[in-house]
């Protein structure tokens, strides 16, 4: 698709090029990294002749998936599949971020970070992105920028959020040497802490904590990161948030005045869990669930 690709479209290469490898993999990140390529096409040029042939191609390739993916939640509904994208993005982030703390720094973690801002882009579909969200795509962006061109360079790159400079990141300049590979990186024992680097240049930027890389996460860890083949991984055990006593002796029904708006609040919650829950990730899914019964027993957050 690139190559048929109208030069006012050039910004959406990447987004594209995400969905191209994900039509096996993970045919509901596909679809939607096209959604956010049609969307954001139609508001840069919807009326030149190429640009619309161009849409219009990419309007069928949607149709086409849509029926593919008959009636999935990710796609039927948008709540489930916001949470989708969204864990499917911090999960590549949380896995390139465990790896530039731990200063194994390769290419595959680069395309981590850059595929994560992407994702994070990709949000935009399903109305404006968190603060939190724009902080993790800003981040991500910047730190492949800056890793992609201190190894480009020779130089070795300081881990974690150290310092806000370098050009964009441009993949163009490594096509073809990246590639998403189909296998899961072992768990390490690398764990996700924010506080323990210095954030004096950090800009206010806050990533939020995280157990450890999830199962699953979409990038190869290279052999070449010294990481013996035949070493016994084990998952980093979790800190499980306590449930707050007073959500046991919840309200009686009715007690509480819910909204309409507190009632899709509570289901996106409860959405965001369930999504938690298929990575493994305990934490995300009790501080999830434990939003939700507070709402509906309290009304308030």
């Amino acid at each position: 698709m690139a190559a048929s690709l109208p030069s006012q479209f050039k910004s959406l290469q990447h987004h594209l090029r995400t969905a191209q490898e994900h039509d096996k993999r993970d045919p509901v990140v596909a679809y939607y990294c096209r959604l956010y390529a049609m969307q954001t096409g139609m508001k840069i040029d919807s009326k030149s002749p190429e640009c619309r042939k161009f849409l219009s191609k990419l309007m069928d390739q949607l149709e086409t998936l849509k029926k593919q993916l008959g009636d999935c939640d990710s796609i039927t509904q948008e709540i489930v599949g916001s949470a989708h994208i969204e864990n499917y993005a911090l999960k590549m982030f949380l896995y390139a971020d465990n790896e530039d703390r731990a200063g194994r720094f390769h290419k595959n973690m680069i395309k981590s970070f850059y595929t994560a801002s992407l994702l994070l882009d990709t949000l935009s579909v399903f109305g404006e992105l968190t603060e939190e969200n724009v902080q993790h795509r800003k981040y991500a962006r910047w730190k492949a920028t800056y890793i992609h061109n201190c190894l480009k360079n020779g130089e070795t790159p300081e881990a974690g959020p150290i310092g806000w400079e370098g050009e964009e990141y441009n993949e163009d300049d490594d096509q073809g040497t990246f590639s998403m590979s189909n296998e899961a990186p072992e768990r390490t024992g690398s764990t996700y802490q924010p506080g323990s680097m210095p954030t004096s240049n950090y800009s206010g930027i806050q990533i939020p904590p995280g157990a450890h890389a999830p199962a699953n996460t979409p990038a190869e860890i290279p052999h070449s990161t010294g990481v013996a083949s035949n070493t016994t991984t084990h998952p980093t055990s979790q800190n499980i948030p306590a449930v707050d006593p007073s959500l046991y002796s919840a309200q009686k029904q009715g007690e509480a005045n819910l909204t309409p708006e507190d009632f899709a609040k509570a289901q996106k919650y409860c959405k965001y869990a369930g999504s938690a829950l298929q990575y493994e990730d305990v934490n995300t899914a009790v501080q999830n669930l434990q939003k939700a019964l507070k709402l509906l027993t309290t009304g308030r957050e």
